[in-house]
């Protein structure tokens, strides 16, 4: 965390985005600018109380495991967008929606998450992070249409 603080103030990120519950907990705590989190109430699989943050917009959505289900495209945008603090709640899984973060999100942005058992992963948003990012998710679109 004290890495991420010093990242932060380094970078000065034009929006603070968290995926998964721990780093949103961990960054709220710390008191740093967080403008979206996306979380699921659950750490590594299992289920725990709902972060009680306050946000002015929440959204909520399903995206089962293993997926990026269509209405998490919007929901994130629509997050992102906003100019206050915002929350999109999975039903589900959030794990793979670091990278609708990323893609969503304008460039110089922070996108944070978990890796769990490892610490925090920090992504600053450039083209190309974005690039790398599409070729992704262009092949996991690939894979499944071939199924």
């Amino acid at each position: 965390m004290e890495r991420l603080i010093e990242l932060i103030n380094e970078k000065k990120p034009s929006k603070l985005i968290a995926v998964g519950d721990r780093v949103s907990r961990n960054i709220i705590e710390k008191g740093m600018p967080l403008d979206v989190l996306i979380i699921d109430n659950k750490v590594m699989r299992k289920a725990i109380a709902p972060l009680e943050i306050q946000t002015e917009k929440t959204l909520r959505i399903t995206n089962p495991a293993g997926t990026i289900a269509d209405e998490a495209w919007s929901a994130i945008r629509e997050a992102i967008d906003y100019e206050g603090r915002a929350k999109v709640l999975v039903e589900g899984e959030e794990d793979l929606l670091t990278l609708v973060a990323v893609l969503s999100a304008p460039e110089n942005s922070m996108v944070v998450y978990g890796q769990p058992r490892e610490g925090i992963v920090a992504i600053n948003v450039t083209e190309d992070a974005k690039r790398k990012i599409h070729q992704i998710v262009d092949r996991m679109e690939d894979k499944n249409s071939k199924n």
